[in-house]
């Protein structure tokens, strides 16, 4: 009977050991993948030193079926000793390789299933908020970089930028037939954006395009249609640090129109744009009292003009092809920390 306990206990101990090894197994198979050696050697040894830094782009930004050329970044942008690249067959060789976040928020496992090489950086691109990029928690630990509109990622990715013009401005406002606009496909009434809008519609004309108000705008008229109208509602469908989009920067200023915007504080939006070339709408106690600023405002060309001042020095520069935002990685590199690991890249992202 001793013997039968003994053998039962030994069975039962090798069954809970059996069944924890099974349960790490699970969860290390999850982090395989993610794993980065904690032995950091130099960025590129000196037998490669010579040899172009390959840039391997493991999903092409939204299933794009996109191939660039090996020297586009030389041919296109003057970026020499660079290989961009989406063949998965250079994995081996590859100097960074880029993940783009709505591929791997849909699937995680479309993360590589290759042995990762010990001197390779992974960069995690993604021009979400925090609050419409889900699953990142999965992703802790396996990246080095960061490329994002914050303005502490490892590369900065904003939407648009100022930049300082070498030339005499020849910018004129374009005329204007109506008070405001908005254009709109995402709307939901339970939204801080659309609570503001409903608000401040009752107070003055607002004129909506886009598939929330059933004026589809083809993508040729979106501006020349702004355009028409003095104020643009640059409403942002999240608020968070840094957060300014295409809404301030394209359909706003390209436009010729003054963006009326809500997003984060008015000093977020100063560390990247005039504080005369907006208004923000927390600088308001309540919609009547920003309807009446902005009519007012409208009638008084004088004072209406002034937010236009920054055009005679500056011009709004918008990155929109993927294939420049990623061929400037190469530039980036040599700058690049070579020993750091994003361990909680869901917090950070969270800040």
């Amino acid at each position: 009977m001793a013997a039968l306990h003994v053998y039962l206990g030994a069975t039962f101990k090798t069954g809970r050991i059996l069944a924890l090894l099974l349960v790490t197994g699970y969860f290390m198979q999850l982090v395989t993948n993610c794993y980065i050696s904690l032995e950091f050697w130099p960025a590129r040894n000196s037998a490669k030193v010579q040899e172009p830094l390959v840039v391997l782009v493991w999903h092409w930004p939204f299933h794009a079926d996109f191939t660039p050329r090996e020297d586009v970044c030389l041919e296109l942008y003057a970026i020499d000793n660079c290989i961009l690249t989406s063949n998965r067959s250079m994995y081996d060789r590859a100097d960074v390789v880029v993940f783009h976040h709505r591929e791997l928020q849909i699937k995680t496992s479309n993360l590589p299933q290759q042995t990762r090489p010990p001197n390779q950086k992974w960069l995690w691109v993604s021009l979400e908020s925090p609050t419409n990029t889900k699953r990142i928690h999965q992703l802790n630990g396996c990246f080095n970089w960061t490329m994002t509109y914050k303005a502490d990622s490892d590369i900065f990715l904003p939407y648009g930028t100022l930049m300082p013009s070498d030339r005499p401005s020849n910018f004129s406002i374009p005329k204007k037939s109506g008070l405001s606009t908005w254009v709109v496909s995402n709307y939901r009434k339970t939204s801080l954006r659309a609570k503001v809008h409903a608000n401040l519609s009752k107070q003055m004309p607002i004129d909506m395009y886009g598939r929330a108000a059933g004026k589809f705008l083809p993508s040729e008229m979106l501006l020349p249609t702004i355009s028409r109208y003095a104020f643009y509602l640059a409403f942002e469908n999240s608020i968070h640090k840094d957060y300014i989009t295409e809404k301030t920067w394209r359909n706003a200023f390209m436009a010729g129109s003054v963006p009326v915007v809500l997003g984060p504080p008015r000093a977020n939006y100063e560390e990247f744009i005039p504080a005369d070339s907006f208004i923000h709408v927390n600088d308001f106690a309540s919609a009547g009292k920003l309807a009446t600023f902005l009519m007012g405002l409208w009638k008084n060309s004088t004072r209406y003009e002034q937010y236009f001042n920054w055009r005679r020095t500056h011009v709004v520069k918008m990155s929109t092809s993927w294939t420049e935002r990623l061929c400037n990685i190469c530039t980036k590199f040599p700058i690049l920390p070579q020993s750091k690991i994003y361990h909680n890249l869901h917090d950070w992202f969270h800040q």
